[in-house]
C-alpha cells in the first residue's frame, strides 16, 4: 500500500495552495459578509483548469485523476469553504452528470465552456418535499411532440441564479416511482424557467443557493440526458462522487481550522507563557490532527476506488460521514482554543464552523450516510 502522492499530485497541491493563499484567502471574509459570489476568482480558476478538473482535455478539461481533484477541493476549502463548494457542485454534480450520462452531442455543446469556467452548471434534485427522500420528486416532465414540458419547483440549488445551465431531475412516469425519474438539461432564459427565492444562509455565504421554478417550461426532446427513467439511478451514482468530494471539502475546512489554532496557540500568552504550552490545548490539537488525517485517508481511499472504476458507495459515504463531522468538531475546538476571539469575526474560525455544518447536511445528511453504510454492510 503506497501512501505517497505522485509528483504531479504534489505539483497540483502546490499550485492550488499558492493560488488559494494569494487569491482566495484575502477575500474569503468579504464574500462571506457580503454574501457575494466571487466571479473574479471563478474565472481565474477556469484559466487554471480547476473548473473542469476531471473532464478529459478533448472536452476542455484538465483530465486530472480523482485524488488530484480531492486535493484541489481540500486546498481551496482550507481558506474559503464557499469557493470550494461552488467548485465542487459545478465539477462533480453539474458538469459531471452531463459528461458521465449525456450524449456525445450534449457533451460537445455543454461541457467545454463549463470546464473552462466560462459558464456554471447547476444540479437540481432537491424539492420542498423531496430532500433526503429524493425519490419523492414531484417535478413533472411530459413529452409533447418534440418537446418536454416541465412543471415543478427545486430548492437549495447551488449556483442556481448564476448558472447558465441546469441539470434537472423530473418524473416522466409517476407510476414507476424512482424508475420513472429522468434527467434533463435546461438552459437559462428558457421560457417558463424562472428563479424563486435566494437563500440567506448560516454559512457558505459566498455561494448562491436558489429556488428554481418551472411553469410549462418547454425544452427540446434532445435535452433528455440518457434514457428516460434512468435519471434517478444516474443521480445516485453522481451523488457517490459528490460525497467523496464533500468529504474532501470538509477535510480542507478542518485543516484550515487546525492551522489557525496552531498559529494562535503559539502567539497567545496566558499566565506568562504561550497557551500551546498547556496540556489542555495540546490534547485538543492532537485530537484535531488525528481525526483530520483519518478523514483524509478515507477520502483518498474513495477517490482511488472511483479512479479504478470499482464500487465505492460505502467508502464514499464513510468518507463524507466521518470527514464532515470531523470538520464541525475541529472548528468547535478551534473556537475554544481562540477563546473569546474565536467567537468574533476578527478570526476565520467562526466562519469555518458555520461553513462546516453544511457538510453534514448537503448531498445526504449524516443520518442518510449511516443508513447507506449499514444497508451495504447488511446486504439490505
Amino acid at each position: 500500500m503506497n501512501f505517497n502522492l505522485t509528483k504531479e499530485q504534489e505539483m497540483i497541491r502546490k499550485m492550488v495552495r499558492e493560488f488559494s493563499e494569494k487569491e482566495l484567502k484575502p477575500i474569503a471574509a468579504e464574500i462571506d459578509a457580503e454574501a457575494r459570489f466571487p466571479w473574479e476568482s471563478i474565472k481565474k480558476m477556469g484559466k487554471l483548469g480547476i473548473m473542469g478538473m476531471t473532464v478529459p482535455k478533448e472536452y476542455g478539461g484538465s483530465g486530472m485523476d480523482k485524488i488530484s481533484y480531492a486535493i484541489t477541493l481540500e486546498e481551496i476549502a482550507r481558506v474559503c469553504g464557499s469557493t470550494a463548494l461552488t467548485v465542487e457542485a459545478h465539477n462533480t454534480l453539474g458538469v459531471g452528470h452531463i459528461y458521465e450520462k449525456g450524449t456525445e452531442e450534449q457533451r460537445r455543446k455543454y461541457v467545454p465552456p463549463a470546464a473552462k469556467g466560462e459558464k456554471i452548471v447547476a444540479w437540481a434534485l432537491t424539492e420542498p418535499g423531496a430532500g433526503s427522500d429524493a425519490g419523492a420528486t414531484q417535478t413533472k416532465a411530459v413529452l409533447n411532440g418534440n418537446e418536454w414540458v416541465l412543471n415543478g419547483t427545486k430548492v437549495f440549488i447551488t449556483s442556481g441564479h448564476i448558472a447558465e445551465t441546469a441539470v434537472v431531475m423530473a418524473s416522466t412516469d409517476k407510476s414507476k416511482g424512482v424508475k420513472g425519474i429522468s434527467a434533463f438539461i435546461v438552459e437559462k432564459g428558457t421560457p417558463g424557467f424562472s428563479y424563486g427565492s435566494q437563500e440567506d444562509k448560516l454559512g457558505l455565504r459566498g455561494t448562491v443557493t436558489s429556488e428554481l421554478v418551472f411553469e410549462n417550461c418547454r425544452i427540446p426532446k434532445g435535452n433528455l440526458i440518457g434514457k428516460e427513467g434512468f435519471g434517478f439511478i444516474g443521480a445516485m451514482e453522481i451523488l457517490d462522487r459528490g460525497r467523496m468530494a464533500i468529504g474532501a471539502l470538509a477535510v480542507g475546512l478542518a485543516q484550515g481550522a487546525l492551522d489557525e489554532s496552531v498559529k494562535y496557540s503559539k502567539e497567545r500568552e496566558q499566565f506568562g507563557k504561550p497557551i500551546a504550552k498547556f496540556q489542555a490545548i495540546q490534547w485538543m490539537i492532537a485530537d484535531m490532527a488525528t481525526e483530520i488525517d483519518a478523514s483524509r485517508l478515507l477520502v483518498y481511499r474513495a477517490a482511488y476506488l472511483e479512479q479504478q472504476g470499482k464500487k465505492f458507495s460505502k467508502e464514499a459515504s464513510m468518507a463524507k460521514l466521518y470527514a464532515s463531522e470531523t470538520a464541525t468538531r475541529t472548528a468547535l475546538r478551534a473556537i475554544q482554543i481562540h477563546g473569546g476571539y474565536g467567537y468574533t469575526k476578527d478570526y476565520p474560525v467562526e466562519r469555518m464552523l458555520r461553513d462546516a455544518k453544511l457538510c453534514e447536511i448537503g448531498e445526504g445528511t449524516s443520518e442518510i450516510q449511516r443508513m447507506i453504510i449499514a444497508r451495504l454492510l447488511l446486504g439490505l
